[in-house]
């Protein structure tokens, strides 16, 4: 590869060192590379013929200030989150901080590129596009002190926008209720599903004398197609089965509950902090709720329902803005809760106390603990949080 000047060069690499070895006089040289005197002073004194740095001796942000460049790399460091996840946990705080900004701060400190961990890995496939609409379902099972419950998830391929609910059983009535359920929540029509292929979903080959399956009928009476998933091929729907993953380590991995009621309370704040604070990078940034909002402007033909019902409906169904603004705090915390040591702790801290209504005095203390878990003082997340929670941690 050939040498590289800056784009005023006037000299190459060559003529630079002839410049070094000869002993004819400043003009004689200028003359003859047709150069400035001056240019050729410059290069007899030096020993090197590379250009040297341009910029500051020592680069610093115009933008952020030294404690706000000592957050960013704390909490990089600790959570080793992707450059987009952590620009979403460090805007609320830093509200001047762009992309490229990060980007700056992360390549001055050496920690842009994060370590492989796992090695090269073939790339994933991407999803072949649909309208929004499109949902996937699945069954978990889930267990408190008393007793065993079934976790049904649907999760929307476009938005991203989530639905749970908690079931004692998990029958052919149950996904129907549910799918009824998720119909009714929704401010836009649904035309496709897809399920597994079991006998909660759909008829076997060897029930060919039975009823048309009642989940396809509720599928039929409002239009949606139902897709099933191939045999042993889980994967296909692993969109929902992460989504069941992810429900299970914000909860019955993290806590012990004592009362299904207190899982389903926890299921609900975890679920609308998803929905409507928390940003996506496959959505550019958006919160689910703000891609569907979206959708009323570039295809309003598909919306059956307007705006304040859908707000009022999912996201506004308990405590109103006073949840909404706690749920903030939780979205910043949820990529946090999802790790070790420092994180695991502030999130369990943080998420412990959304079933109280949130005082001056809990929205602080959520303020702290997030705090905490950007610059990794597990003590002092753990400690912000006054009240006593009604969570057991695991």
């Amino acid at each position: 590869m050939g040498q590289v000047h800056h784009g005023s060069a006037t000299t190459t690499a060559a003529i630079r060192r002839a410049i070094q070895h000869s002993q004819e006089s400043l003009r004689a040289l200028a003359k003859r590379y047709g150069i400035n005197q001056k240019t050729v002073a410059k290069w007899k004194k030096r020993t090197s013929v590379a250009d040297r740095p341009t910029g500051p001796k020592e680069p610093h942000s115009t933008v952020l200030s030294v404690e706000e460049e000592a957050i960013i790399v704390a909490l990089r460091k600790h959570t080793l989150l992707p450059l987009d996840d952590c620009l979403y946990a460090l805007q609320p705080t830093i509200p001047q901080l762009s992309r490229s900004s990060l980007h700056r701060c992360l390549s001055r400190h050496g920690i842009s590129r994060l370590p492989e961990i796992e090695g090269d890995q073939p790339a994933k496939k991407k999803f072949k596009s649909y309208p929004i609409g499109c949902f996937h379902i699945d069954i978990a099972e889930v267990q408190t002190a008393e007793g065993k419950l079934r976790l049904f998830v649907a999760i929307e391929r476009t938005s991203k926008f989530a639905y749970a609910e908690l079931h004692q059983e998990a029958g052919k009535m149950a996904t129907a209720r549910f799918l009824r359920n998720l119909i009714a929540a929704l401010p836009y029509a649904i035309h496709t599903v897809l399920t597994e292929n079991g006998i909660q979903f759909t008829n076997h080959a060897r029930h060919k004398y039975a009823f048309h399956h009642i989940f396809d009928r509720v599928c039929n009476e409002n239009g949606i197609g139902h897709r099933l998933t191939r045999i042993n091929h889980p994967w296909t729907n692993r969109q929902v089965e992460r989504m069941n993953r992810t429900i299970k380590d914000a909860t019955v991995k993290r806590f012990h509950y004592d009362k299904h009621d207190q899982l389903r309370r926890h299921l609900n704040d975890f679920i609308d902090a998803c929905n409507f604070v928390r940003r996506l990078k496959t959505l550019k940034g958006l919160t689910p709720y703000e891609f569907i909002c979206k959708q009323w402007t570039s295809q309003p033909h598909r919306s059956i329902r307007d705006h304040a019902f859908f707000e009022q409906t999912v996201f506004q169904r308990q405590i109103g803005n006073a949840f909404l603004q706690r749920a903030g705090f939780a979205a910043q915390i949820l990529d946090l809760v999802a790790g070790g040591g420092a994180r695991r702790v502030t999130g369990q801290a943080a998420l412990a106390g959304f079933h109280e209504l949130p005082g001056p005095g809990v929205i602080q203390a959520l303020r702290d603990a997030f705090l905490a878990a950007q610059i990794g003082d597990a003590v002092f997340a753990a400690q912000s949080v006054q009240h006593e929670p009604d969570l057991v941690f695991r």
